[in-house]
């Protein structure tokens, strides 16, 4: 079991802080006996199933204004946080049509759990393209993949990022660049509002809190020198905790540009998770 205690103060951001009881969970393998074989079948036959649907055809259907091929990633992605025991619930409502939104960053997790709200292509490290079942979902979901310290490939993910915008595409972005502990918000880095400046689109800040008032950043947040696959298998086992993801006021293009869209952006998600 687990307990609240205190609060993280860093950087702007106060929320509640979950840290382990004394005891040990004794409810975690029970949780591996009934979450794994859901797991096993929601990517053998899920993942099938999206594979079938991600297709040309499928996009043109368009039922309620969203693609066949969108409804069914989203609700493949509902179906993965359930089996990771999440129960979500959205405050606020997405922008339709082009826009550039901006998360906080706090594990893998943060991409399947955008999706299953909002289907958008991400901007993501080219690593996540080799990590299992994200990976492939990712690929197929249309995301541009960045190879950090390389400038050339920096200026061509601005230029796919500001096509898509340009022809009415949605586009989701970490503007942190990176996950980190989840106790704090780190900087966005203004060079990624770039493309929303030049094709005069808003972005829509989302802020995402794991457990009751974001309780669980640090829970669900990478530990030091751990890989995908550890955090993958540590929040399989973790105890169900209800997921927030807030849509909050979008930021308008305005004079002063990328900076002051990346300072508004990251001060409306701050003051969200700090409720």
């Amino acid at each position: 079991m687990q307990a609240l205690v205190g609060f993280v103060h860093n950087r702007g951001m106060s929320v509640p802080a979950e840290t382990a009881a004394q005891n040990p969970d004794w409810r975690r393998p029970l949780r591996y006996l009934w979450r794994l074989p859901l797991l096993v079948l929601h990517v053998t036959v899920g993942l099938a199933i999206v594979m079938l649907m991600i297709n040309p055809i499928s996009r043109r259907i368009r039922p309620g204004g969203e693609g066949l091929d969108s409804r069914t990633i989203r609700a493949w992605s509902v179906l993965m946080v359930r089996v990771f025991g999440m129960r979500v619930q959205r405050f606020g409502t997405p922008l339709p049509g082009a826009a550039l939104f901006v998360a906080n960053h706090v594990s893998w997790i943060d991409i399947t759990l955008l999706h299953s709200q909002r289907v958008v292509g991400f901007v993501a490290k080219a690593e996540i393209a080799r990590w299992p079942i994200v990976g492939w979902l990712a690929s197929r979901g249309g995301t541009i993949f960045h190879h950090r310290g390389d400038n050339e490939s920096l200026h061509g993910v601005m230029h796919q990022m500001l096509e898509r915008l340009q022809k009415g595409r949605a586009i989701g972005v970490f503007p942190e660049g990176r996950t980190n502990n989840g106790q704090s918000v780190g900087v966005f880095h203004a060079r990624i509002f770039q493309p929303a400046v030049l094709a005069g689109v808003p972005s829509q800040p989302v802020a995402l809190k794991y457990g009751v008032g974001g309780c669980a950043q640090t829970t669900v947040a990478f530990k030091p020198r751990e890989n995908f696959m550890q955090n993958f298998w540590r929040l399989l086992g973790e105890p169900a905790r209800r997921v927030e993801v807030h849509f909050l006021e979008p930021v308008s293009v305005d004079a002063d540009g990328r900076r002051r869209m990346a300072e508004i952006s990251r001060d409306r998600i701050i003051a969200a998770m700090s409720q």
